[in-house]
């Protein structure tokens, strides 16, 4: 019987500089309203995240997920859109990352590289184009998840490498 390796990964809180490599952190900014003068200018915003989503069809849509635990065996990436993922019910939840390398059909993500993050229900990630990740995992019995990515990304824009082994991603 051949067993494959198992390796563990610290889960890390959700910081911008930690997950700077991976994505960017979007969290909730106070509005006065739709129709209330806001001194805040999103074109010209450092802290706007940078979002990839010319090179297809945006889709928006609601992924409704059953128990996944908090192991995985593969990653996967996209390679031309950025992707969000956000908790809709204010579930905590992990994601595992690695940071985007060569585009090249083949590459792999680099293991030494493995992350993990605890992403509170308050807030949505975005990804960078060409982010190595697994997830959206959770311990819940099932969640709901708000997903920004292209109508074809599971079809034309959905790289996977198996991993040498399961990673488990601790506290």
């Amino acid at each position: 019987m051949n067993v494959r390796p198992s390796f563990k990964v610290q889960v890390q809180n959700l910081e911008t500089a930690a997950f700077a490599p991976f994505g960017e952190i979007i969290e909730a900014r106070r509005s006065a309203g739709q129709f209330a003068n806001n001194p805040y200018d999103p074109e010209t915003s450092p802290e706007e995240p940078k979002l990839t989503l010319t090179n297809g069809t945006p889709r928006l849509w609601i992924m409704h997920l059953s128990h996944r635990g908090v192991v995985f065996k593969s990653l996967a990436r996209h390679r031309r859109t950025s992707q969000c993922l956000g908790s809709l019910q204010g579930k905590e939840w992990f994601i595992g990352v690695a940071p985007p390398n060569d585009f090249a059909d083949g590459t792999k993500p680099e293991l030494d590289r493995i992350a993990a993050f605890r992403i509170p229900g308050d807030c949505v990630i975005k990804l960078h184009v060409g982010t190595w990740h697994a997830g959206p995992h959770f311990v819940h019995e099932e969640c709901l998840f708000f997903n920004l990515e292209n109508l074809d990304t599971n079809k034309k824009d959905f790289d996977t490498a198996d991993l040498p082994g399961e990673f488990e991603m601790v506290s």
